[in-house]
């Protein structure tokens, strides 16, 4: 069974898109040049909004998760997998790691890409200030 989440948040002028390891959405409504890995802000949910049977069908070792990131022009596509470690208990901002480690914020692990790997005019209109819409979807 198919489960999907969809969070709008917008871009900002500090979008860099720069880290090599992640890529976070945050409710934040403010980013800092620092926030390397932050493709947009003032999300509208947060990992602690989503519904438990898309939680607990993230939790499958084996599921995989797919992040479609959307702005009116420009899309990306990240597929992830899940673990049986993921709180989904963030109420601030989501994260998707190349990596497999796993905090409250950790959404998907093992991605295929990073911030820095994402399509670089999909960034751009981000660090415009461009509406996103992040779709998640486990299978």
């Amino acid at each position: 069974m198919t489960h999907t989440e969809t969070i709008q948040a917008h871009g900002h002028e500090n979008v860099s898109a720069e880290h090599a390891s992640t890529f976070e959405v945050t409710s934040d409504d403010f980013l800092t040049p620092a926030g390397d890995c932050i493709l947009a802000i003032g999300a509208d949910r947060t990992p602690a909004d989503f519904a438990g049977a898309f939680v607990a069908a993230c939790r499958d070792a084996d599921a995989t998760i797919t992040v479609t990131l959307d702005t009116d022009e420009h899309a990306d596509r990240i597929e992830a997998r899940g673990d049986p470690d993921l709180s989904f208990e963030s109420d601030r901002s989501l994260v998707g790691r190349t990596s497999d480690y796993v905090d409250d914020r950790t959404v998907a692990v093992e991605a295929d890409k990073a911030a820095r790997d994402l399509d670089s005019d999909l960034v751009a209109a981000l660090a415009d200030g461009a509406p996103l819409t992040v779709t998640l979807t486990v299978e």
